[in-house]
Order: C-alpha cells, then structure tokens, then sequence
C-alpha cells in the first residue's frame, strides 16, 4: 500500500530563532556559529508546545549541556590560539579573535533565551505539580523538612574555607559549583570571605517530600542556612558562581607511551585554564571582584545570570514518575531475521545479509553477535573497535568471555575518544587482564572506524562476518541515537576489513581494497570521485543526484565539489543534523542544494550517502554507502573511517527507500538553512510527515527486506511517484 506522504516541497515558516548576524555573505559559514545556530534549533525543543513537559524541560537540559562542552573545547581552543598568536583563518575567512567575538556575544544571547525557556517551563510544571522551587517560598513544613535535611544530610559533606593570606584560594574543578559568602564577627572592622564548594556527588536538586514534586537546588539551601555553616557570624552578601575550564587534550606526537600520557593529561584537564566564570545576577560585588581577580577569566567570558547557573542538571527532574509528561515509552524492536534463525546470528548472516536501524530496532542483537562469536566453539577470533563504549558495557564483557574462552581477541581502543578517555583507560586495562590483545591505534590520528570482524570454521574452510557501524558500541546511546547497523559474510569485504585492522595494529597501509573505502588514505578520494561522476552524468543529460545524510559538513574540498555538482545540474539534498559550513539555494552557487536538519525525539546519527548513478533517486541502481565518518577535515584527514558499499539488493531498498528517504520527507522535525545561513523551521500542519514515528510505527527493517514487499509496511514516495 501507498502511504499519502508531502513532497519535499512544503510551506516553510520562520521559527524564532535569531540569524547569524554580522557573518557576510560569503561561499563558506563559520563551523562555531553553524553549531551555537544548531544549539539553538536543540533549545527550539524545549519551546515546543507539541512535546510533553518533561521532554521539553530535557531538551533545554542538553542544550545547556551542549553549550557547556562548546565552552570547554571550541572556545577555549579559540583562546588558545589567540593568546599564542595563532592567526589560521576559518573557512569563512575570520581569525580566531574575531570568532570569539562573533561567539560571545551568540553565547550571551543563547544563555538568556536558555533562562526564559526554564521561566516558563517552571510555570507550566507547577501547574502539573512538579515545582521548581525556591526555599523561601515554600510553607512552613517543607521549611522544616528542609531544614532537618540540610544539618543532617549536606553540613557534614560541605567544607567552608577561609580566603585571606593564611588560606590560599581553594581550587575548583571543572565545571564546579560554589558559593561565596562575606561574613562579618562581632566588633571586628575586618570582614572576612569565606567559600563553600559544592561537592560533586552531592545531587544537585533535593525533593522535598509531599504530594506534588518540589525540587530545590542545593546551593539554594546553602545561602538559606547558612547560619548552621557560620554561627555567630553576619552575612553580609553572598554570591553564587559556576566555573568552565579548558578540557581539550592535544595528543603530543613525541608521547612514547599514550595511556600514561592520558593519565597525566586528564589529571591537567580538571585543572586546565578557566575560559568561563559563571555568576548570579544578585552576586556581592566584593564577592565577585574576588572571583575575577583569582580566575583571571578574559572580562568578554564573565557571564552574570539572571535565573539558575548549570541547567544541564535540570535532566534529574525529568526522571520524576510522571508518564503523562513524557514521550510514549518505546520498546525496539528484536530483529526478525534472527529470530527465525532461533537466535543464531551467523546463521542469519550467512543466509543473507542483514541491515539493523537503531533504536528502532534493539542493540542487543550486535551485543548477541559477540556473544554467541565468545561462546561458538567454531570461532577462532575476534577484532574489535572500540571508540565509546559506555559505563557497564555488555560488548567488553563479551570480548573479555571469549578471550577467556581461549580464542583470539584484538581489540582496538581509542585512548584520544574526547571526555571517555578515563573510562576507555579504564576498559583497556579490564581487557588486557583478561588476555585481550589491546592496541591504541596511531598517535595522530584517532581510530573512529566502527567494525568487528569475527573469523568462524566451518565446513568449507573459513568465513568472516563482519558488522559495520555509523556508531559506536554503546548500548546505552543506541537507545537515543540513530543508527545503522551492518552484518555481512561477503567475503570481499571481510578481506577488507582484515586489511583494515593490519593498518591499525601494523600500519600495513591497505592495498587494492575491493569493497572499503578507508580515511585518511582514501575516502575523501573516493567521494571525490563519486561526486564527480553526477557531475559527468548531470552533462551527459543522464539523471544526477546526490543524497547525503551527515551530522556535520565542513570540509572545504567537499563543499567545493558540491557547488560544482549544483553549478552542473545535478540536485542535492543534505540531511545535516549539525553544523553545515556550505550555503543553500544561492544562485549561481548552489541553488540545486537543499539542506535539512531533523532535530527530535531521537538524536540523527547515522551516516548515509547515495548517488543517482545515471539512473535517478531513488532508484535500485543507485550507488548507497553507510560510513562512521562525517563530511569534516578531521574524518577525512585526521581520522581512520570506513566508508562502506551497500550493494546487497534488500539492503541497498531498506537504506535508501526507507531510512534515507524518511528522513528526506520528513516535515515535522525538519529545519531548512535558508541561502541567508538562517533555519527556518518546517511546517505542515496535519499534512505533516515524522520520520521518528513512522519508523516507530513500522517493522520497517528489522532485519526482514520481505516486509516492503509484502506490503505490511507503508512505502514511501517520493512527489507522488512509487518506489
């Protein structure tokens, strides 16, 4: 059956969301402004009157969360540059300092439009009787309550210390929390400081308990009581404050030994540079001129807020019991194919190769995979990237199993994964005990590649099976982002894939790979390549078109190449979710461009790209790759990626006439980038498309290409034609 789905064509109306002002009209937008505009369109959610409460309040929790690590890395790399005298341009042609002043002034902008965002959604959850409350305000009982808790619960973990010449300025950590008190004792002229630092186990909202929820902030509770912390003291003002600091580890390329060199370097991040120093609005001016003379923070980065400081914590809230103000629970699905194989994955795999589209359907069946691979006496060995992986990771415990088991296990772990690099440390000591073969990959360069390659005997001699992912091995994220998963038993690419890992544990470079295309020796080529044939197409009056689905697009060279590709005819639609340094739909440069950016329910991860190949799109003749690296300098050049061939007939229909085409119609989470580098948010009304609910509602994959054709799943179309 037909479903009566929009064409791409939809009215478009303009979201509040501020443009890009200041950034001339120029071929390439600034990588950092394309981001805070992305942050933004995240910030949109929470504004989203459609979303239940607490999903809204989520929404403006990762925004904030986002915004934190932007600080922590582009903008302290920023300032890094400019206090070394760095003068490298951006694409767009600024130099740092005058991204940083481009950014800032976003920054103060996005941060006040965060504060607004929790007023109101603070006065729609008291309407619902979930209270984000101030303790002044609340009666009598709960003062009490609160009270009781504060001198029995968070005294005895709070240390007050004294700042004057015998006590030097206690140290915050990254991303830590305090409050500063002025404090004056009976006749004494002097007034003496004092600071109270938050700790960080300490949660940072109590519940108060009662019949509706009433949280509370804990440096609330430290200001309300703090004569328990002072007595016999005045407090004379007070201040509350919130501290950023540089985060970002630049592997040293003399480093002889990477995990001791991570093990130093994430003990310099906790103590690295402050590039932001957060204040309340009413914070004691001898309070703040303290701060400012001890931080040292650039006057552009002092920020004074009017409301609450760290609204990423705001995500504990939205764990409050309240289905009625959350999404619809959604449970994946367990891949079909394999459950008519009676669990046995490689049978599956063997009988035809199986596509899997995350979180719609369940993770697990990749954590099955290396199970069954650590448990199969006919298994022989194990290979294994391992980017992130998570806090309590099924996927280690299955390579530590089959290693245990006596079969051969490499495992590739990315030490330079930035904010894992303690937990992956961490993963790579547990597998090495265990008898795995742990090796870190190159200095330069991280290891993003997502790939497992399982040797198993058999009759006929030896068969590899192979995954292939757009993202990682973390269970926990695949229930939030979107991915593909690939498991094959081609044998040319479990070649490939055997070359690959040479490159990564021997440097043996690959040579005359049938199938893979690898970065950084290779891929950026190869899209070139591919990108230029639509354009040979396009001028032989062929069908040319190109589709892409990215989280981010900023290579210089590719972008060139699509503007060439627009200039010649051929059409172009990019889903990027994220940052997008080329401009859309401007004549004479890209005028066949399309760009949007589907921001929802879930978080667009996976990685897509087709090519018309002189037969249209979407069309069964068309050249489709799934691939772990995004359109940037740093995939392509500064990274070992895949970029993988889909040629299998059901494969190659679910990615591009399901998943790829999806998020092509999609409507109701779709921005479009505007040729003046605005978004604009789409709009259809009850004509609307929700790639996320249609493929919530469908069995569209599930490892079953046999579902399209039988008509139990709506089939998509495209401008009223019928895939």
């Amino acid at each position: 059956m037909d479903s009566h789905l929009p064409s791409t064509t939809g009215a478009v109306e303009a979201d509040a969301v501020p443009s890009d002002e200041g950034v001339d009209v120029l071929p390439y937008v600034n990588r950092e402004l394309s981001w805070l505009s992305f942050n933004r369109r995240v910030l949109a959610e929470s504004e989203n009157e459609s979303y239940p409460l607490l999903e809204r309040l989520r929404f403006l929790s990762i925004s904030a969360s986002n915004l934190d690590e932007f600080t922590m890395v582009r903008i302290a790399g920023l300032e890094g540059q400019v206090h070394r005298g760095i003068d490298t341009t951006a694409i767009d042609g600024t130099s740092p300092r005058q991204q940083l002043d481009a950014i800032r002034e976003q920054v103060l902008t996005l941060e006040s439009r965060q504060q607004q965002s929790l007023e109101t959604l603070t006065g729609l959850l008291a309407e619902e009787g979930i209270h984000i409350a101030r303790a002044d305000d609340l009666d009598a009982t709960q003062q009490q309550w609160l009270e009781d808790y504060f001198t029995s619960e968070i005294l005895p973990l709070i240390t007050p210390q004294a700042i004057d010449p015998s006590h030097p300025f206690p140290f915050v950590a990254n991303l830590g929390m305090g409050v500063i008190f002025r404090l004056k004792r009976g006749k004494r002229k002097a007034n003496l400081v004092e600071m109270v630092l938050i700790p960080s186990g300490v949660p940072r909202f109590v519940r108060v308990p009662g019949n509706e929820a009433v949280y509370v902030a804990i440096e609330q509770l430290i200001v309300r009581y703090a004569e328990f912390l002072f007595p016999g003291f005045k407090i004379l003002g007070d201040g509350r404050f919130r501290v950023l600091r540089d985060s970002d580890i630049e592997v040293e390329e003399e480093a002889e030994d990477l995990v001791r060199f991570f093990r130093t370097a994430i003990q310099r991040r906790r103590r690295g540079r402050a590039v932001l120093l957060e204040l309340d609005d009413d914070c004691d001016p001898a309070a703040e001129a303290l701060l400012r003379e001890h931080f040292d923070v650039d006057a552009a980065m002092i920020a004074k807020t009017v409301g609450m400081l760290g609204l990423h914590h705001l995500d504990a809230i939205c764990s409050e019991p309240r289905p009625d103000l959350k999404f619809p629970p959604f449970s994946p699905r367990y891949p079909e194919r394999i459950l008519e194989h009676d669990g046995d994955c490689f049978s599956a795999i063997r009988e035809k190769d199986i596509v899997i589209h995350h979180p719609y359907e369940s993770f697990e069946v990749v954590v099955d995979f290396l199970r069954q691979a650590a448990n199969d006496p006919n298994v022989v060995s194990i290979k294994q990237t391992l980017y992130r992986a998570g806090d309590q990771s099924p996927v280690i415990a299955a390579l530590i199993e089959a290693a245990e088991a006596g079969k051969a296990v490499t495992a590739v772990v990315e030490l330079k994964a930035r904010f894992d690099e303690e937990r992956n440390i961490h993963w790579a000591s547990e597998l090495e005990r265990a008898g795995v073969q742990v090796i870190y990959g190159f200095t330069e360069w991280k290891t993003h590649a997502k790939v497992s390659l399982v040797v198993r005997r058999e009759e006929e001699g030896y068969r590899t099976y192979c995954h292939f992912g757009t993202g990682n091995y973390h269970p926990i994220n695949a229930k939030i982002y979107t991915d593909l998963s690939y498991f094959t038993a081609n044998p040319r690419l479990g070649r490939d894939a055997a070359k690959l890992f040479n490159f990564i544990t021997g440097y043996v470079e690959p040579k005359d790979l049938e199938k893979l295309a690898v970065s950084p020796i290779g891929l950026r080529e190869k899209l070139h390549e591919l990108i230029d044939r639509e354009v040979e197409n396009a001028q032989a009056g062929k069908p040319a078109g190109i589709w892409a689905k990215l989280n981010a697009i900023t290579n210089r060279e590719i972008i060139d190449k699509l503007y060439a590709a627009s200039q010649a005819g051929v059409e172009i639609h990019l889903v990027i979710r994220g940052i997008c340094s080329m401009r859309a739909g401007v004549p004479g440069l890209s005028e066949n461009i399309r760009v949007t950016s589907i921001i929802g329910r879930f978080l667009e991860h996976g990685r897509i790209w087709c090519f018309a190949n002189g037969k249209g799109l979407p069309s069964r003749q068309a050249a489709v790759f799934i691939t772990s690296a995004d359109a940037m300098s740093r995939n392509l050049n500064r990274r070992v990626e895949v970029l993988v061939p889909i040629t299998n007939k059901t494969v190659h229909d679910q990615v591009l006439g399901q998943v790829m085409l999806a998020n092509i119609l999609d409507t109701e989470q779709s921005w479009v980038l505007d040729a003046d580098g605005e978004y604009r948010r789409r709009r259809q009304g009850n004509g609307g498309f929700n790639c996320h609910d249609y493929f919530m509602s469908n069995p569209s994959l599930s490892g079953r290409g046999a579902a399209i054709e039988a008509g139990t799943v709506p089939k998509l179309t495209l401008r009223g034609k019928r895939v």
